[in-house]
């Protein structure tokens, strides 16, 4: 995808770009609205997985598959991981991406090696500010730019009509002024060239998402 939007999708899951950069920072590492009342909202249970449609929280996408950014997911989400595209040429990040997962679903991929249907993925993207400190050189978040919205569907009953819906999640960039209102059009050629490396992983950088491995000590 070209010019202005491309730049945005290259922001989404990095292919490579959590090498090391140097920080003095420690990263729990991942790398293109209104309240829910569809896909996974809690007045349509059926449409998720048990642990999913029990949170009642916004699940990000609505019965018509048109997708947003939750309302206070992060209140109501998990933590998942935190991804530092490097800043080449140069010392520190370039950007900071730090993602959400919906109630259950950190719980339920453990459980069984997956996400779960309804499940929503929100990644923060951020313009890094780097500076020395006490610590060394550390980068931080800064400037927010948009999220990126994963939801769950392994039944793709969006897709027929949709072109932000396919292989098995809605896909979805939302530039930070405007959290309600897409600015991708096709997931194809706006989000899914940057997850290609992780195909076989449902789509997911899942290695680097340490509490998909287990609640720690």
């Amino acid at each position: 995808m070209a010019g202005e939007q491309g730049s945005r999708v290259a922001r989404h899951w990095p292919k490579a770009a959590w090498r090391g950069v140097g920080l003095g920072v420690v990263i729990a590492l991942a790398g293109c609205g209104k309240v829910d009342r569809g896909l996974g909202g809690a007045e349509n249970p059926a449409a998720v997985g048990a642990p999913v449609a029990a949170s009642g929280a916004d699940l990000g996408a609505d019965s018509n598959g048109t997708l947003h950014v939750p309302k206070a997911y992060r209140d109501a989400y998990q933590y998942l991981g935190t991804w530092a595209p490097a800043n080449d040429p140069g010392v520190g990040a370039k950007e900071m991406h730090i993602v959400y997962a919906s109630p259950g679903a950190i719980g339920e991929h453990r459980r069984a090696g997956r996400f779960a249907d309804g499940t929503t993925l929100v990644k923060e993207v951020y313009e890094a500010s780097t500076a020395p400190m006490t610590t060394g050189t550390v980068s931080r978040p800064a400037k927010l730019k948009g999220w990126f919205v994963m939801v769950k569907d392994s039944t793709n009953r969006h897709a027929a009509g949709n072109k932000l819906w396919g292989d098995g999640w809605g896909w979805a960039w939302f530039d930070a002024a405007s959290p309600t209102k897409t600015a991708s059009t096709d997931y194809k050629a706006d989000c899914q060239g940057c997850h290609q490396p992780a195909r076989n992983t449902d789509w997911i950088y899942s290695d680097g998402y340490q509490p998909l491995k287990g609640p720690g000590v």
